[in-house]
């Protein structure tokens, strides 16, 4: 079994992006993730920089990695706003909105919120780098009736600048291993770690304040 699992850990690299045709599958992924928050898009931004970063010459897959991530992100983001938006309006749009404030827990709405007052769409940029920041901060924007224009401003930026983030921790974990693979599963553990610790963290604060 731990032959089999090496192995497949081994072929990471060629399922991440595997040449040319690797790139609409990481736009899809992407995207989806986007719209769809079940993809851990972050570690597949990653895992794309480290097979990028081991090519030769590195420089424009790297470049192409971003656009692409960046690109896909974006456009995703935008769609789940624009269903968010329909809530008024169908009744898709209003499943979507439920389920987008379902996904977003009343105090750190509150937060969302109280951040969007004071800073406007600039928050955007900080929702997408923290962990589970973004839909929060998505759905304070839809309460307060953003026009779809001046949110895809700051999400543009948002999106940019998470891309650049996890391409950064996949361009480390490829430098620090000599094999492709070795970097793909460093930089994918990192990014998992990375999106686990802020709710582990938030299920033992109650716990913590409970036997004091």
């Amino acid at each position: 079994m731990t032959e089999a699992l090496l192995a497949a850990v081994r072929e990471l690299p060629a399922q991440v992006v595997p040449g040319a045709a690797g790139y609409p599958s990481l736009f899809l992924l992407v995207a989806f993730g986007a719209l769809v928050p079940v993809v851990p898009t972050g570690a597949v931004v990653s895992g794309a920089a480290v097979v990028a970063f081991h090519s030769s010459p590195p420089v424009p897959p790297l470049l192409l990695v971003f656009a692409v991530a960046a690109l896909a992100a974006f456009l995703g983001d935008l769609g789940l706003y624009w269903l968010g938006q329909r809530g008024e309006r169908s009744a898709v749009g209003a499943r979507w909105q439920r389920w987008l404030r379902s996904r977003a827990e009343p105090d750190r709405l509150a937060a969302a919120r109280r951040k969007l007052d004071e800073h406007g769409v600039a928050v955007l940029v900080l929702s997408r780098l923290l962990p589970a920041g973004r839909i929060p901060v998505m759905v304070a924007c839809l309460l307060s009736r953003m026009p779809m224009r001046s949110f895809a401003r700051g999400d543009a930026a948002a999106c940019l600048a998470w891309t650049a983030t996890y391409q950064l921790i996949g361009v480390l974990g490829g430098s620090l291993f000599p094999e492709p693979w070795e970097g793909v599963a460093a930089a994918v553990a990192l990014t998992l770690l990375i999106g686990a610790v802020p709710p582990a963290w938030r299920r033992l604060r109650p716990a913590r304040s409970a036997s004091r």
